[in-house]
């Protein structure tokens, strides 16, 4: 049994969540039309959508993005093998992927079910304040 050696993710492509968000500026760092990009990705979501994409990744939970060193994380992407060949036919160019999961975040399971229980918890709350409203008691002498 040999031992497969470790792959050199330096080579691989790098993708911070900001170049995704769909509230950043060109300026800020957004990298794709606001149009296609998401709001506010996840390192995770985006792992799991390299994964979907059958693409290896790596997951950097310790780098911080240049503009805005708050920002925490970012994911390495593997495109193209030690050959030169495409991992992903369907995914040529780093632009190419950006844009795909950018469409695929949206989608994510942990965010959709995110969104279920904030729309069940908003209209729980909102039938439970149907009683009177504004100001009532005492008026003033």
């Amino acid at each position: 049994m040999a031992m497969e050696a470790a792959p050199d993710v330096s080579r691989w492509v790098v993708i911070y969540p900001i170049y995704l968000d769909s509230r950043k500026t060109l300026a800020e760092g957004r990298r794709i039309n606001s149009s296609r990009a998401c709001q506010d990705p996840t390192v995770a979501e985006i792992g799991d959508c390299c994964s979907y994409l059958k693409l290896p990744f790596a997951i950097e939970a310790d780098k911080a993005y240049s503009r805005d060193f708050m920002q925490r994380g970012r994911v390495r992407v593997q495109l193209k093998r030690e050959d030169g060949t495409l991992v992903n036919p369907g995914i040529p160019s780093r632009k190419i992927l950006m844009l795909k999961v950018a469409e695929l975040v949206p989608k994510h399971t942990g965010r959709t079910r995110k969104q279920d229980q904030a729309a069940a918890a908003g209209a729980s709350s909102s039938s439970a304040n149907t009683g009177r409203s504004g100001k009532s008691g005492k008026k003033k002498k």
